[in-house]
C-alpha cells in the first residue's frame, strides 16, 4: 500500500459498519466530524492526539450525534472536498516528528446520504504511535475522553518515557566508582578483553555506560543495574528499585484475608541482572518442576509451560521494564497460571493485540546491548523472542501467552499469562474468528464449530474466567458476544467485518 492511499469501501461492504457508526457515541478512540473549511485544524488536532494516545477513528462527513440522529447525520465529505484535499496534503506535513504512513489508514465508505443521494464518508485510522508527535505551529496533544488536550511539559517528557523514546538506564547516577568494581565487571571485562590499563569510568564511558557531569564522569543507572552488587539498594534514594518477588499461592486466586494464601514464604532476589536473571529463572523452574496438590482433592497437578517460555519471559520482564519506577517485578505462581509483571507499559507502538508480530522495541537498549556481551548472555537480542514464546505454547498444546497492560498512572505494569490449561483445538478457531471478525457470539460459536448451545456456553464462560476473552459492556445476556481481553471495544465493532479483512490484506 502506498502511503496514504484511499482503500474503497462498496457500499454493500459498507451497510452494516455504517450502522454500527450511527449508534455508537464519539469516545477515547471515536470522533466524528462534518467536513467544513474549519474542519481541518481540529482534524489536525485529533490524528495528533490518537497517535499520542492509543489509537482510534476519525470519521469525516458525519455530524456529531449530540447534534442529529440517524442517517440524518450523513453529510459525506461532497460537502466541501476541498477541505477533505487540504486535510490529506496536511496529514503527511503537518506534524513533528512526521506520524508513519504506516499509522494511518484511509478509508472511503460508500453510503446514502441524509438527502438521499449516493456519496462517502471518509475514516481516518490512525494506530498508536511509538513517538511523541506535535502539529507543526500547533500543540503536542492527547486523548481525553471525547477530546483533545495539550499536553503540558512535564507530561510530554513523562510520555516520552512511556514510550521508550527516553530511558531512565541513561541517567547519571552519583555512586562511588569502587562499588562497580565486582566480580562481575571483572567477568565481563575478561570475556570483552578489557585489560587493567584505564580506569573503570574511562572504560564504563567507552561502552555508552558513563556520562560526563561537571567535569567528571559518573556511570549511568544501567552501569548500577548490571554491574553493583546491590543496584536495588543503590538505586532506592532515587526512588527506585531493582528486584524481583516470587509469590507462590494455593489456589487460583490471590484471597483478600487476614492471612495471605501463601504456599510458602515469598522470596526476594537481588543483584546485578545477569545474576538476578539467573537466579529467579531457576528458583521459578525449581517452584514448577514440583507440581502443586490440589485444594480438597488429593491430586497432583504440574506446570507444563516449555523452559524456555518461562526463561524468556522473565528474561523481557527484567530487561524492559521501567526502571524510574519503585516497584518490583512480581512473580505468582497460582494452580492454574503463572504470571510475570513488569513494571511499566509497552515501549513504543506496541500492544497486547500487535506484540505477536511488531518486533523487539527495547526500552532500556544499553542494558540489552550489555548483557549480550557476557560470557553466558541471558539474551541474543534476535527478534525472535516473543514469536517463539507463541510457537512453543502451541506445539505443547498450551494456550497462547496473555499479554495486558495496565495504564493507571500509580500502577502501570505489563503482565503476561502462561495457562496451565490443555488449549480444545476449536481456541484456534475462536481466536482468528474474534481477530478478523470481531465480537464472537454463542449463536458464532455454534455454526463454527458445529457444538450445541450449551456447550457453547460453558466454554464462552471458562475463557472469560481464563482471561482469555471478555463480555462486551453494556449487553443483555441474551444479546451477549465477547472480544479478546484488551482489546478496545470501539475499533474492534466498528472496524470489524469486511473493514478489517481489508485493513488486514493490505
Amino acid at each position: 500500500m502506498q502511503p496514504n492511499q484511499m482503500i474503497e469501501i462498496s457500499f454493500d461492504e459498507a451497510k452494516e459498519t455504517i450502522g454500527k457508526f450511527l449508534i455508537t457515541p464519539e469516545g477515547h478512540r471515536l470522533e466524528f466530524k462534518r467536513v467544513s473549511g474549519k474542519m481541518v485544524s481540529k482534524a489536525l488536532d485529533t490524528i495528533c492526539a490518537f497517535a499520542n494516545s492509543e489509537g482510534g477513528s476519525l470519521v469525516l462527513g458525519v455530524a456529531d450525534n449530540k447534534q442529529e440522529n440517524g442517517n440524518i447525520r450523513l453529510y459525506g465529505v461532497e460537502e466541501n472536498p476541498e477541505a477533505l484535499d487540504e486535510l490529506l496534503r496536511k496529514i503527511s506535513s503537518q506534524f513533528m516528528p512526521p506520524i508513519p504512513a504506516d499509522n494511518i489508514l484511509l478509508l472511503r465508505v460508500a453510503c446514502r446520504l441524509r438527502d438521499n443521494t449516493d456519496g462517502h464518508i471518509v475514516v481516518v485510522h490512525v494506530l498508536q504511535s511509538g513517538k511523541v508527535h506535535s502539529v507543526i505551529d500547533g500543540n503536542t496533544l492527547c486523548r481525553m475522553r471525547a477530546s483533545n488536550r495539550p499536553m503540558t511539559a512535564v507530561e510530554i517528557t513523562e510520555l516520552s518515557y512511556r514510550r521508550g523514546i527516553r530511558s531512565a538506564e541513561a541517567e547519571p547516577i552519583f555512586v562511588d566508582w569502587s562499588l562497580l568494581e565486582t566480580p562481575v565487571w571483572d567477568e565481563f571485562s575478561s570475556a570483552r578483553g578489557f585489560g587493567r590499563s584505564r580506569p573503570l569510568p574511562e572504560q564504563m564511558a567507552q561502552l555508552g555506560l558513563a556520562l560526563r557531569v561537571e567535569d567528571a564522569l559518573r556511570p549511568t543507572r544501567a552501569a548500577v543495574l548490571l554491574f553493583a552488587d546491590e543496584p536495588g539498594g543503590l538505586l532506592a534514594a532515587h526512588g527506585s528499585r531493582a528486584e524481583v518477588r516470587l509469590m507462590v499461592y494455593r489456589g487460583k486466586s490471590v484471597e483478600a484475608a487476614a492471612t495471605p494464601n501463601f504456599r510458602k514464604p515469598p522470596r526476594v532476589f537481588r543483584g546485578p541482572l545477569v545474576r538476578l536473571i539467573e537466579e529467579t529463572v531457576r528458583a521459578v523452574l525449581d517452584e514448577l518442576a514440583q507440581g502443586v496438590e490440589l485444594e480438597n482433592s488429593g491430586f497432583k497437578t504440574r506446570h507444563r509451560y516449555p523452559e524456555r517460555v518461562v526463561k524468556e519471559a522473565i528474561v523481557n520482564a527484567v530487561l524492559h521494564r521501567d526502571y524510574r519506577l519503585n516497584r518490583d517485578i512480581l512473580i505468582r505462581i497460582f494452580d492454574d497460571r503463572l504470571e510475570i509483571e513488569s513494571p511499566g507499559v509497552f515501549p513504543g507502538s506496541i500492544t497486547p493485540a500487535n506484540i505477536k508480530t511488531a518486533g523487539s522495541n527495547a526500552r532500556n537498549p544499553l542494558i540489552v546491548r550489555t548483557l549480550r556481551d557476557f560470557p553466558k548472555p541471558p539474551n541474543f537480542d534476535l527478534n525472535e523472542g516473543v514469536p517463539m514464546m507463541f510457537e512453543q505454547m502451541d506445539a505443547a498444546h498450551l494456550y497462547p501467552p496473555q499479554y495486558r497492560q495496565n495504564s493507571e498512572l500509580m500502577s502501570e505494569c505489563v503482565v503476561v499469562t502462561l495457562l496451565n490449561a490443555e488449549r480444545p483445538s476449536i481456541w484456534n478457531e475462536v481466536s482468528d474468528w474474534v481477530e478478523r471478525r470481531g465480537p464472537i457470539a454463542n449463536a458464532d460459536l455454534c455454526k463454527i464449530s458445529k457444538i450445541d448451545t450449551l456447550r457453547a456456553s460453558k466454554l464462552l464462560r471458562i475463557w472469560v474466567e481464563q482471561g482469555l476473552l471478555e463480555p462486551l459492556p453494556g449487553r443483555a445476556k441474551r444479546n451477549m458476544a465477547y472480544i479478546k481481553t484488551g482489546r478496545s471495544v470501539e475499533q474492534v465493532e466498528l472496524l470489524s467485518g469486511v473493514l478489517d479483512n481489508k485493513l488486514r490484506n493490505i
